[in-house]
């Protein structure tokens, strides 16, 4: 009886684990059969590497064989394993690899019928997945080559065809190329310019504290106001990720499939504004059997913006509920729970009417506007910290030049200088920015700002026309126009500006 292992790794939304591949030859009638939670897609592996190890003239044993995918209670799917299959099944044979030549090695790529090495999506995690476990040997197609090389402190050989793979493996061929990154100092397309938006003064202000403190934020206004190009542009004020929450990002972009060959890591905030047609699954994920990561998982550390938002189905808007408050999306479905990172800004835009008249003629009756407006649910725009009303843009401001108004490049700095002085004050907590600080942290010693600055505020909810957790915004929306005025601790204006933008009431702020 002939044995061999090797390594590949399973794939459950952005979570990788190891899986042992064994393959075993013994006597019988020439089949394959699979143990260990093996779906149809694994299973149809069998035809496939037979067919391409034939057509790559190689010799497949005419034997009964049977592959174990390790550990048994994991769920395998996908084509991912083709390659570590195939390797496994001609090591046990023995007539050109070596058992030990593939044992301490992970194989990742799907096998075309003609025996090239196809590209698989979640590479990414899955060479992250392997590093951790203690594995540096690492095989993928090339197509694949530039994002396995993404993962530090590993050795990635990239191959476009079985029998290379093979011929290194017997020594009768050359080695197999190593993987090398993309260059990251690549000069890419300028991102939109702040200063293109005319006027709109108090909405530029609003994004700026939007991108300083990581808050939420809703537009309303006439058409051609400029609601579009304000939230097109807060993506460009926002600082460029680290390298951890680059891995994030570039990581859910991999298992959706989105990288491409020439892969990167994505370092700017990512920008996602799907059409208001989009489905509950295209926003928060769906599938058949393991739910993809949605449009609030690939916006993860960036914005999802949502134009014409009314228009979008109830039942979407309220799926977001869920992950804006808990940072993750968790999927069931028939092949598992899956669940997805969704730390996003939430930018909502919307006309005050269905007619949208840009000339102040709306003749919408008044229960027509109404009905209009609560498309968006009470419980979805109490979890927005700014609102804010866009008015028309003024004859003289669109045509005065685009000279004497802040670019992305100046505010951005300020936002840079904000985020700082709010990430030294939550250092040693597990908040990063004031939109993740809980209100009951903001609103106990030694945050707990003066009684006198929170009259108003206090006002407002003894009123009933402020909630708990619209309370608790307007504290953190105060800390963020604080961090941006450079003081260390909210002043009564601050909390004023901050009312102001979540009720649309001045009371001690001159706007």
């Amino acid at each position: 009886m002939a044995l061999a292992r090797t390594l590949a790794v399973a794939l459950t939304g952005v979570r990788a684990s190891l899986v042992e591949v064994e393959a075993d030859l013994s006597q019988g009638l020439p089949t394959m059969s699979f143990t260990g939670l093996a779906d149809t897609s694994v299973v149809e592996s069998r035809d496939r590497v037979r067919a391409a190890a034939q057509n790559s003239g190689i010799s497949w044993p005419n034997r009964r064989i049977t592959v174990a995918l390790l550990p048994a209670d994991v769920r395998k799917s996908g084509s991912r394993f083709d390659l570590a299959i195939a390797v496994a099944v001609l090591a046990c044979d023995e007539q050109r690899i070596r058992p030990d030549a593939v044992r301490d090695a992970v194989w990742i790529a799907e096998l075309g019928l003609d025996g090239r090495l196809r590209p698989v999506r979640g590479v990414l995690p899955a060479v992250a997945a392997a590093r951790d476990a203690g594995v540096r040997r690492i095989v993928v197609s090339t197509a694949n080559g530039a994002e396995a090389a993404l993962v530090p402190d590993v050795d990635v050989r990239v191959a476009d065809h079985l029998g290379e793979v093979v011929a290194w493996l017997d020594g009768s061929g050359e080695p197999l190329a190593t993987a090398t990154p993309v260059c990251e100092n690549v000069e890419e397309a300028p991102a939109p310019d702040l200063a293109d938006v005319a006027g709109q003064e108090l909405a530029k202000r609003a994004v700026e504290i939007a991108a300083a403190g990581g808050h939420h934020m809703y537009l309303e206004g006439v058409p051609g106001a400029g609601k579009t190009m304000l939230a097109e542009r807060l993506p460009g004020l926002l600082p460029a990720l680290d390298d951890a929450a680059s891995l994030e990002v570039t990581a859910v972009h991999s298992v959706a499939g989105m990288l491409g060959a020439g892969a990167r890591l994505i370092r700017q905030a990512p920008l996602q504004a799907p059409h208001h047609t989009a489905s509950v699954a295209s926003l928060v994920g769906g599938g058949t059997r393991l739910a993809r990561p949605g449009a609030i998982s690939l916006a993860h550390h960036g914005v999802l913006f949502l134009d014409e938002a009314p228009e979008f189905a109830a039942s979407a808007l309220d799926a977001l509920r869920q992950p804006l408050e808990s940072g993750m999306v968790m999927l069931h479905r028939s092949g598992g729970a899956v669940s997805y990172p969704a730390r996003f800004q939430l930018v909502l835009a919307a006309n005050p009417c269905p007619c949208a008249s840009a000339s102040g003629e709306c003749e919408c009756a008044p229960w027509v506007r109404r009905r209009y407006r609560q498309r968006l649910s009470g419980p979805l725009l109490d979890r927005i910290d700014l609102r804010v009303h866009v008015d028309a843009v003024a004859h003289a401001e669109l045509f005065n030049g685009s000279g004497n108004r802040e670019t992305t490049a100046v505010v951005a700095g300020r936002v840079a200088t904000a985020r700082i002085a709010a990430a030294d004050r939550w250092a040693g907590t597990p908040w990063r920015c004031n939109a993740d600080v809980p209100g009951s942290a903001l609103r106990a010693s030694p945050w707990a700002l003066p009684r006198a600055a929170l009259r108003p505020a206090e006002g407002y909810l003894q009123r009933g026309q402020l909630s708990a957790r619209g309370f608790d915004r307007v504290l953190r929306l105060a800390w963020t126009v604080s961090d941006l005025g450079g003081r260390s601790v909210p002043e009564s204006a601050d909390v004023a500006e901050a009312l102001f933008f979540r009720t649309g009431r001045t009371e001690g702020w001159a706007a």
